[in-house]
């Protein structure tokens, strides 16, 4: 690819992440679905009813997220890899605000491991992995955690910084 071509690669790749985000929110479970390949894999954790198989099964999952009055997915650090021309590796950040029927609120800190396939002008997810960076209050998902190293030997933590 051209810088321009990967340039533009890159936006149209940004473009369907956000549009992810917003359709949930939106809850239009069709737009979401048309932002995924036919025979895409997702995992949004390891229980069975958070993993899916296939653009129809993807769809139907997600209604579970009608159990939430209200949702705000807010996506950043997008970062892309391209493996040719049309297929693309991304790493990306959500901040996910829930709000259960009852007005309780539940906050789930979150990166998406996705690999992305071009099909005519359009970047599609073929595979999505999500893992927990945080969360607070009521969410409860068993979303697996993210990777972060671990100090190195001898390391000692600080004094008085959190009194």
């Amino acid at each position: 690819m051209t810088p321009v071509e990967e340039l533009l690669a890159r936006r149209r790749i940004e473009d369907t992440l956000i549009a992810y985000c917003n359709s949930l929110d939106r809850m239009d479970l069709e737009a979401i679905g048309q932002l995924f390949t036919t025979d895409c894999t997702v995992s949004y954790g390891p229980h069975p009813d958070l993993q899916t198989e296939g653009r129809d099964a993807l769809v139907a999952s997600l209604a579970r997220l009608w159990r939430w009055r209200r949702t705000a997915h807010h996506l950043c650090n997008v970062t892309v890899r391209f493996d040719g021309p049309s297929g693309a590796a991304s790493e990306s950040r959500v901040h996910a605000w829930h709000e259960a029927q009852d007005g309780a609120e539940a906050v789930l800190f979150g990166t998406y491991r996705d690999t992305l396939v071009r099909q005519g002008d359009n970047w599609l997810i073929h595979t999505r992995q999500m893992e927990m960076n945080g969360s607070s209050g009521g969410f409860r998902v068993p979303v697996p955690p993210a990777f972060r190293h671990p100090p190195p030997d001898g390391w000692t933590p600080p004094t008085g910084l959190d009194d």
